[in-house]
């Protein structure tokens, strides 16, 4: 592959944009991997900047162009609110960088396939979130599918219910308005997953909708203000892939009750797969014709956010394909877009796009290792 850090050896140098809540994880992992380099924080908030960099030792904070004008940043991780996404992405490929988006990968498939052509036009990188597919539980589930532990897969079910974030996040309000939402928002993990483990999706078929036009914040400074609800909170999707599997899926602001399923069911079994909004869990199958599951693995977690922006990195220096790729996300984004759009018209959307399943991650992959 050709690449705009081909040739270079040593870790990657890597500039975050965005220094809100989800920054302090990723930073936590990536100053953690010896084969990246964190070495600069940018956000329009230039006091965020300044703070987050301050908590992990980085000399270089600013506004987003004290990233992207930083010679030795060969990836930008962009951690700005779904709205951004596709504007600092593509300011990063114009100043040619790497990039590794936040999910979704933009607000809309168009615009994600756009930044997906710039990046390939000017020899760099898209990567995305989620990267959970990743982590010991939803490889190592993978694996059992792979090996035919359960047979050939035909159906999935998924289910996301919860009360919603503007209980516990201190500024909730993006997580209801264009790019976020049960669907855009919690989505890409199911999603993700499914696509890992089924292939790509064909044909979405799905309804929604939403209860109240305005929640109110539940913690944090902000607590009590009201904020306008823009997006639907409730998603009930069937898939099907280009396999022959289906899948249905719930994704749900809706509920008081906080609940997580995923299952898998094929010709010899079913297997109950880890939340994928995690990097780690108990797998257990139930063997065709048994009444007892048989936890067939309980996995601990290696890496958290930032793993796929490592694999990309470690991707770069040995000149091979990363796995958490743009095509993936975006064809991610067209599923997630099908589902809105289905159920807005009331009939079934072809997913235009399509992907190859993620190759899995070698058993002895270590994130804490210097490799490059």
């Amino acid at each position: 592959m050709s690449n705009a850090s081909t040739g270079k050896t040593g870790p990657v140098g890597v500039g975050i944009i965005g220094a809100g809540v989800i920054s302090k994880t990723y930073l936590e992992n990536l100053t953690s991997f010896p084969d990246v380099q964190v070495l600069a924080v940018g956000d329009l908030v230039e006091s965020a900047a300044q703070a987050r960099a301050g908590e992990f030792g980085i000399d270089t904070h600013g506004g987003v162009d004290a990233v992207l004008g930083h010679p030795d940043v060969e990836i930008v991780v962009n951690l700005t609110i779904p709205v951004a996404h596709a504007e600092v992405a593509q300011k990063a490929i114009e100043a040619g960088k790497h990039v590794w988006n936040e999910k979704p990968l933009t607000l809309d498939r168009d615009s994600g396939q756009a930044l997906i052509d710039a990046a390939e036009k000017a020899g760099v990188r898209i990567g995305c979130a989620p990267d959970t597919f990743l982590g010991t539980g939803l490889q190592t589930t993978q694996k059992i599918i792979e090996r035919g532990d359960i047979g050939t897969p035909l159906t999935a079910l998924t289910l996301m219910q919860s009360p919603g974030p503007e209980s516990w996040h201190p500024n909730p309000a993006f997580l209801f308005q264009e790019g976020a939402g049960p669907l855009f928002d919690i989505g890409p993990y199911y999603l993700t997953a499914l696509v890992q483990m089924l292939g790509p999706v064909a044909t979405a078929y799905a309804v929604s909708s939403k209860s109240k036009a305005q929640r109110t914040i539940g913690s944090g400074p902000k607590a009590g203000e009201v904020f306008d609800v823009t997006v639907p909170t409730h998603h009930g999707a069937t898939l099907s892939f280009e396999s022959g599997a289906s899948s249905q899926d719930i994704f749900s602001f809706e509920s008081s009750v906080g609940r997580i399923l995923f299952e898998i069911n094929g010709t010899e079994g079913t297997i109950a797969v880890p939340d994928p909004n995690m990097f780690q869990g108990e797998i257990k199958v139930r063997k065709a014709g048994s009444d007892d599951w048989e936890t067939v693995a309980d996995t601990k977690e290696l890496s958290s956010r930032g793993t796929g922006a490592l694999d990309m990195a470690r991707a770069i220096r040995e000149d091979r394909p990363h796995r958490a790729t743009g095509a993936l996300a975006l064809h991610v984004l067209d599923t997630m877009q099908s589902i809105a759009e289905s159920a807005e018209r009331g009939a079934p959307v072809e997913v235009k796009s399509t992907t190859d399943r993620p190759a899995a991650i070698p058993d002895d992959w270590d994130p804490k290792a210097r490799t490059v």
